[in-house]
């Protein structure tokens, strides 16, 4: 068999539908749109939600309560497995050396460590913070940690 010979299988590539070639193609006259309305028309297709210009029903019902996920902390995650391929061992685990190892991408709430995989290098971890496995993997390879502590601005009150 050659590149040459390489042909999709059967049925995995249709045709597309020729809509509004006539009335013999089946597909004619009003091109599969019905008669008359919004939706026959060329720009007839209205985005999700709209209701024909009734009061959505999105904005219909009530608003309430307090949604937490704009002040809400996330953490980037990185697994014991991942930093076992990519560090050496006596080398320190902390926001720059895992962005440029390309294991975290932008930090700004913090770096948490799991245990998923296990851990053989002797290594120090300055992250803001470790689930309790990974923390016993870690002291069980001889590692240690350093916890980041964040401080937290917040509005001052004039009196």
């Amino acid at each position: 068999m050659q590149l040459n010979d390489l042909r999709p299988g059967h049925g995995a590539n249709k045709e597309r539908k020729r809509r509004g070639r006539g009335t013999g193609s089946g597909q004619g006259t009003t091109g599969g749109r019905g008669n008359k309305g919004q939706n026959a028309r060329k720009s007839g297709q209205v985005r999700g939600g709209f209701e024909g210009g009734q009061m959505p029903l999105l904005r219909r019902i009530p608003k309430r309560g307090f949604n937490n996920t704009q002040f809400a902390t996330v953490y980037e995650i990185v697994n014991l497995a991942d930093i076992e391929e990519r560090f050496e061992a006596g080398e320190v685990v902390n926001a720059e050396n895992l962005k440029s190892r390309r294991l975290v991408h932008c930090n700004e709430d913090g770096i948490k460590i799991l245990g998923n995989g296990e851990l053989t290098k002797k290594l120090t971890f300055e992250v803001d913070k470790v689930s309790k496995s990974a923390e016993e993997k870690i002291k069980k390879a001889g590692g240690e940690i350093k916890l980041i502590e964040k401080v937290k601005y917040t509005a001052k009150k004039d009196k």
